[in-house]
């Protein structure tokens, strides 16, 4: 049956940034799927944990800066010790500055590319060697953005990591194919999170927004759970090094 492909019992999967938003969604829909979770956060994911045990969920929460990468090690080893085994990584976690080109600050570029990109690959990487140990394969989702594949305004280091993000993205899935690591990414369009909230305040900007997306309403955080999991399931063995667009048609505009 197909719908075998998509039963993810028994794996076990680390998400980054899931206290809220495209994160908390994704670890939730994972987890209905029969994943148990670990989570991984700067701050408490009050909202997520309390969704995870009023639904009987397995979750592990594990608390780290990622704004450097002295954590990674710990992440592994502490999901090793609670479950044994590592299946799928989805690496969330990220921060957006906004500023003026013109203006832009070396502190703030360097913040987002740290968390946006280079985390993300030092997960990957530190996941990939587990999987590789472990000699059954594995599922890594990077979770990218519109631009990835376009320009923006104001967010100059944003931009970068996400169009690094898909760049590596396919780079590892050329390397780690042949160990069944199956490398993919989703790009959401413009969602209803908290990076998004001034956008939203903003009238003449979100009449703008709307205006260009077929769908004609901003995305929810749901939207990206069944991409998220159909990217983590047998269903996906054969994709690689993808970026699907979860954006309500923008990029088709």
């Amino acid at each position: 049956m197909i719908l075998n492909t998509f039963n993810l019992s028994g794996k076990v999967a680390i998400v980054t940034g899931c206290n809220t938003g495209l994160g908390q969604a994704m670890a939730i829909g994972l987890a209905e799927a029969g994943c148990k979770i670990v989570g991984v956060n700067r701050s408490a994911p009050t909202e997520t944990i309390k969704r995870m045990e009023e639904s009987g969920y397995s979750f592990l929460d594990i608390r780290a800066d990622l704004l450097n990468q002295t954590d990674i090690p710990t992440i592994i080893e502490k999901t090793i010790i609670a479950y044994g085994q590592i299946d799928i990584l989805v690496n969330n976690a990220g921060i957006i500055r906004r500023e003026d080109a013109i203006d832009f600050s070396e502190k703030d570029w360097d913040d987002v590319m740290n968390v946006n990109a280079k985390t993300a690959f030092f997960m990957s990487q530190a996941v990939a060697k587990q999987f590789i140990s472990q000699g059954n394969g594995g599922k890594i989702i990077n979770i990218a953005s519109m631009l990835s594949f376009q320009g923006g305004i104001r967010v100059p280091s944003y931009t970068a990591s996400k169009s690094a993000l898909m760049g590596i993205t396919r780079a590892m899935a050329n390397e780690w194919a042949k160990y069944d690591i199956n490398v993919n990414a989703i790009a959401p369009g413009y969602m209803e999170t908290n990076n998004t909230e001034a956008l939203r305040a903003d009238v003449d900007r979100n009449a703008a927004i709307l205006e260009r997306i077929p769908a004609n309403r901003w995305g929810k955080p749901e939207d990206v759970a069944g991409p998220c999991v159909f990217l983590a399931s047998d269903a996906a063995n054969y994709i690689n090094g993808y970026t699907i667009a979860v954006d309500g048609g923008w990029l088709a505009r």
